[in-house]
């Protein structure tokens, strides 16, 4: 089994996630993604995985999403995705990627129990 953590350290529910992975043995990789953004192929394929829209893996509360008018409904999938990765703070956190028996399963961790749902 392969697990991946997009993982903010300033955020209580990232580090708790990746506390309670650690607890169950597991060694993530670790991908700190306001340091390294996923690149748009990653976000798309992560939001596949998931089956969201661009817009419901944002952040609303920041200050990125108002400053950039992201509330904006005419804005495309690209231009939501585009503005995520300019500003990786936008990106809802901990998102945890399972891979295991050649299946992968992606989960946002809030609350925790829909990482442990994908173990």
């Amino acid at each position: 089994m392969s697990v991946t953590i997009y993982h903010n350290p300033q955020c209580s529910k990232s580090r708790k996630t990746l506390q309670t992975l650690e607890e169950k043995g597991i060694k993530p990789t670790i991908i700190e993604y306001l340091k390294t953004p996923p690149k748009a192929e990653q976000l798309n394929l992560l939001l596949t995985y998931l089956n969201m829209q661009a817009r419901d893996l944002m952040r609303k509360n920041e200050s990125e999403y108002k400053d950039n008018n992201l509330d904006d409904e005419s804005l495309s999938h690209q231009q939501l995705v585009d503005a995520m990765i300019k500003h990786p703070k936008l990106i809802e956190r901990p998102i945890v990627v399972v891979e295991k028996d050649q299946q992968t399963k992606v989960a946002i961790g809030r609350p925790l129990e829909n990482v442990l749902d994908i173990l």
